[in-house]
């Protein structure tokens, strides 16, 4: 429990006891009783609550995570110049007061989604391409509070910083930075330099105001039904065109293979046929050596002839040689 809060309860208890104590006597006085040191204790109670109600509302505990404006009525201006910093800090009771504000980051989402942003319902971005095409954008802006301006966005924004400062400025700056490109082209490859432009810019107008700029988040994209629909066909023609050209290629690879077959059996078969060819000349030069060799042999011995017709005859037959002038042969019964 902070100080402050045991003051302002010890405070208030006081208070208590003094109304208390003040209708304890006046029942007494209205019964002819008196009630002995009533008024001396009547006097003390009344004094503590006085300095504690002082004390306690002069005594502050800044959080860590805060920054404290005092808002004075003895000031010039109205208000101190300076923020209260971490701490317990005095100010003058009664006459000054602190409004806090957290340094702490912060997020605020604006989504198509239903209860996904800072406000429930479809709170995305519409926006206009260069091409006229309508998107909706969802986005996420983390930001805080420059603790050395804090006295400047109370004095320009109070507790509205988050919706009319973050949320108006963001939706501006997306819808002009949005407009500055085709559809194609925050879609794929300007998306980078989409995102970019709105963190120059946003962080220049945060800063302007106070505000620190962390980051912008480009959450998601969502077309129009019609152009999501264009879109569709256009992959579907595109698919079709890629599967098409594959058949293509595919019938090409084929005929490929075709001829390469074709072109492999032609040259098998002059292989067989020069094969064949060379065999059957070796074969015929053979065949017209052996001739030339009988031929030879039959001018050299004449009747070699004559014997090898014998010698093929069946070994069972006989037979009878007539006169070497006649050329025929008789069976013998």
């Amino acid at each position: 429990m902070r100080i402050t809060d045991l003051i302002t309860g010890l405070s208030a208890l006081l208070w208590a006891a003094v109304l208390g104590l003040i209708v304890l006597i006046t029942v007494q006085t209205s019964r002819g009783q008196k009630m002995k040191n009533g008024r001396t204790l009547i006097i003390i109670l009344l004094t503590s609550a006085l300095v504690l109600s002082t004390l306690s509302a002069g005594l502050v505990f800044v959080e860590p995570h805060e920054r404290g404006v005092v808002i004075s009525a003895i000031s010039p201006k109205g208000y101190r110049e300076t923020a209260l910093q971490p701490g317990l800090r005095w100010i003058a009771p009664f006459v000054e007061r602190v409004e806090r504000y957290t340094i702490s980051r912060q997020t605020y989402t604006m989504s198509i989604a239903a209860y996904q942003g800072s406000i429930q319902g479809d709170d995305s971005i519409t926006a206009r391409t260069a091409d006229g095409q309508e998107i909706f954008v969802d986005a996420s802006i983390i930001y805080q509070i420059n603790p050395s301006k804090v006295v400047d966005v109370h004095i320009l924004w109070q507790n509205r910083y988050s919706s009319d400062l973050v949320r108006a400025q963001s939706r501006g700056i997306i819808r002009d930075a949005v407009s500055q490109f085709n559809v194609e082209q925050v879609i794929s490859n300007k998306r980078f330099e989409l995102v970019t432009y709105i963190n120059q810019e946003l962080g220049i107008k945060f800063d302007e105001n106070g505000l620190t700029l962390v980051d912008f988040v480009l959450r998601n994209i969502t077309f129009s039904p019609e152009y999501s629909a264009s879109v569709e066909q256009k992959q579907i023609a595109e698919q079709e065109a890629r599967q098409a050209a594959f058949v293509v290629e595919q019938k090409i690879e084929e005929a490929k293979q075709v001829v390469e077959t074709a072109r492999g059996d032609s040259q098998a078969a002059i292989i067989a046929a020069e094969g064949r060819a060379e065999a059957r000349l070796i074969e015929a030069k053979a065949e017209a050596e052996a001739l030339t060799l009988i031929q030879e042999a039959i001018a050299n011995n004449p009747e070699l002839l004559t014997y090898q017709y014998i010698t093929k005859l069946a070994p069972n037959i006989s037979t009878m040689l007539l006169p070497s002038e006649s050329p025929f042969i008789f069976q013998i019964p």
